[in-house]
């Protein structure tokens, strides 16, 4: 799976790929030909005259506005719906209708981010001749672009040059302009600008990918971009916009190729918007769960297992605990726990499509016997590095190697496959906290976030068609179950649907989608349509949550999938005595436990409630005489199931008290000679006192507190 804003084959510009170009005197070598009052078509031939462009129709219609940046297209799905005010269409894509989409809207922000990166672009190879620049994609947060600047890295001091040169070009009030351009010309000119990134990337796209370049700036100092699109109006629709960070990565992800440098930014349609944000940003650092974790002894990282987590005691604790909450609810819910091997053939990978197609996110596993036959290791070997494996190459590793598994589907079809299998069986939920390795390139990883090992809270169902709808329904109830036991209260969905490139007839996809979507209706849930954003193999629900400083984050999903089990042959016998293939739902809830992990600690800002913390009451000792009740005490609470420490350390008890807040342990029971004599506690909640408890007491109290959240039913 490529990263956002990655090329693919399938979508060679991705959401909002820049590819992109320095000032130049003559642009084209058939300059004149091709800028002229009207639009030019690929070639520099003259625009069909019955295309128009989403500006021509509005200021026919006397709805121009200046805050309307670009149309969400009717007759289009996912990103290719969004077009700019300078792209013109045939009739055939106006007539079913179109949108306004204004600058303060989610997508109308996405195009304000894309065209900032062209900006800071144009900015950096003003003010930094010879640097070379690659890809940059509007992200949720901002943008980013990647640049090759030869001989150096860019400085705090750097990054506020940029920033000021970016409002230089903003203030020039410069339109965006767009055309489209023959291929051989694309090459020729970004070969001629020395733009090696892009003419490789160029030399990759499918022969019947439309080229179109984008520039801004004064005629004869215009900056240039191979791009799709789509872009504001004017580069003064760029109201607030500011660089936040710069770090290395590789060309394509991969360390293997030239080493760049990224720099971060973010732009908002008002400078109000963006206060809030950086305020957010703010609130962000001193949350993050790479800084807590460190702080609170939760886990660590080591050179020796890199991108892979260390769990200490305390962060053991947190995470086991959330284990055993989401196993309690599947005994509940009708979910099979099973267990499946760490490694496999790789011959099941390729049944499944994972050695074709994710290979190069794979370990793989051999053993000394492996490389006896020096000759075969090394085909074997050549076929593992290999960007494009041939069919020989694949069958060589499916026969010779194995795979450490990166997902569990492919291991629950094989165990749903491994007998005959009734109707009457039907649903089976089988869940698995196995856990799984994938290879994340260095560039990419981040903290518990983006890891190299983690789990899943991940199951599959497989089921009839006719059980779809009351299997996803099912599912919303546990997932808002377990959500708000979190204390996720904003949850937003989409409905991801069929995209272009995809596996199955439509009435298929008819018959997910509508149980997708019924599942929602029917329960009075609102959701956002994500045309064509669904999996090659199915459509899916993604379940969005806003943590505590109004930050989205993608967790749990639900995703219809009729080609896994075609591909396995999986058969279940119906009523009427004939094999039938079921449908297979992937499903996750908290997705994987290490994000989640990271997630949820800085939605707590590492406060985590009784029922989940590592510790949930510190006993703080006066002086060495209590010594002995309060180890008393300690025993007696940890025999009634609470999670207790103690500190009998000779600090004075405000020091104590500091230390302990600043361990985020839920309750403080300060132990002093009263409370040894009347066998209490002196128990605190934050800033508040609540006094003298009797140890029995505080033990019901913390094991009521402490029992898992249920909502009712």
């Amino acid at each position: 799976m490529s990263q956002r804003g990655e090329p693919t084959a399938a979508n060679p510009f991705a959401s909002a790929e820049s590819i992109a170009r320095t000032e130049l005197q003559r642009p084209l070598p058939d300059e004149d030909d091709c800028i002229g009052p009207g639009p030019v078509a690929e070639g520099g031939l003259p625009m069909d005259s019955t295309k128009k462009t989403a500006r021509e129709i509005l200021e026919a219609r006397g709805k121009i506005d200046p805050a309307v940046i670009a149309v969400k297209l009717e007759s289009r799905r996912g990103s290719e719906a969004i077009v700019d005010l300078m792209t013109p269409l045939p009739e055939s894509e106006w007539a079913p209708g179109f949108k306004e989409v204004r600058k303060d809207t989610p997508e109308g922000l996405e195009v304000i981010r894309h065209s900032t990166a062209h900006v800071m672009a144009d900015a950096v190879q003003k003010l930094f001749p010879g640097t070379k620049v690659t890809f940059g994609p509007a992200t949720d947060n901002g943008f980013y672009y990647d640049f090759d600047r030869p001989g150096g890295t860019f400085s705090e001091e750097d990054l506020a040059a940029i920033e000021t040169k970016m409002r230089e070009i903003v203030a020039s009030k410069s339109p965006f302009r767009r055309e489209t351009i023959a291929r051989q010309d694309a090459i020729d000119l970004f070969t001629k600008m020395g733009e090696t990134y892009k003419v490789e990337w160029m030399s990759t796209l499918p022969p019947d990918t439309e080229f179109s370049v984008y520039r801004h700036g004064a005629p004869g100092q215009e900056w240039v971009d191979f791009c799709k699109g789509p872009h504001v109006p004017s580069t003064d629709v760029l109201a607030a916009v500011k660089l936040t960070a710069v770090s290395g990565t590789y060309w394509r992800g991969d360390e293997r190729n030239p080493q760049l440098q990224r720099i971060y930014g973010t732009a908002f349609p008002s400078e109000k918007a963006m206060a809030a944000y950086m305020k957010q940003l703010e609130e962000a650092k001193a949350r993050d769960h790479r800084k807590l974790g460190k702080e609170l002894e939760l886990f660590a990282f080591d050179g020796v297992a890199v991108a892979s987590p260390f769990f200490l005691p305390r962060g053991a604790k947190v995470y086991n605990r959330m284990v055993e909450y989401i196993r309690d609810l599947y005994v509940r819910y009708g979910y099979e726990e099973i267990i499946t091997p760490q490694i496999f053939t790789a011959e099941m990978f390729k049944t499944s499509g994972h050695l074709a197609n994710y290979a190069d996110n794979m370990y793989f596993a051999l053993a000394a016997d492996d490389m006896v036959d020096g000759e075969k290791f090394e085909k074997v070997r050549q076929a593992i590095v290999a960007q494009d494996r041939t069919e020989e190459q694949l069958a060589l590793l499916a026969a010779n190697v194995r795979g450490v598994k990166p997902m569990n589907c492919p291991g629950h079809c094989q165990l749903f496959g491994h007998r005959k299998r009734s109707y009457r069986e039907l649903p089976w939920r089988c869940a698995d906290f196995g856990r799984l390795h994938r290879y994340e390139r260095g560039g990419v990883v981040h903290g518990l976030a983006r890891v190299r090992t983690f789990c899943q809270d991940d199951a599959h169902i497989f089921c009839a068609p006719s059980q779809m709808e009351a299997e996803i329904t099912s599912f919303n109830e546990l997932l808002d179950e377990v959500y708000g036991a979190f204390g996720f209260s904003d949850v937003r969905i989409k409905l991801a649907t069929r995209p272009e490139r995809r596996v199955g007839g439509d009435h298929l996809w008819d018959a997910a989608e509508k149980a997708l979507e019924d599942a929602l209706r029917k329960t009075n849930r609102s959701f956002d349509l994500a045309e064509g954003e669904g999996a090659f193999y199915g459509p899916k629900l993604e379940f969005h949550v806003k943590d505590a400083i109004g930050r989205s984050w993608q967790l749990g999903t639900i995703q219809v999938d009729f080609n896994m089990p075609e591909r396995f042959g999986l058969k279940y016998v119906d009523q009427e005595g004939k094999d039938q293939t079921p449908v297979m739902l992937h499903r996750a809830i908290l997705g994987s436990l290490e994000r989640f992990f990271a997630v949820y600690l800085e939605h707590v800002g590492g406060s985590f409630p009784v029922w989940l913390a590592p510790e949930q009451v510190c006993l703080l000792t006066v002086s060495e005489k209590v010594d002995g009740y309060a180890a008393e005490a300690l025993a007696f609470l940890k025999s009634k199931g609470v999670r207790a420490i103690a500190d009998l350390s000779p600090d004075k008890l405000g020091a104590k008290i500091r230390n302990a807040r600043g361990m985020r342990y839920p309750y403080l029971a300060v132990v002093g000679a009263k409370e040894a004599e009347t066998r209490s506690l002196a128990l605190r909640r934050g800033n508040e006192e609540l006094g003298a408890i009797s140890l029995e007491d505080v033990a019901a109290r913390l094991a009521a507190e402490g029992a898992f959240p249920r909502a009712s039913k």
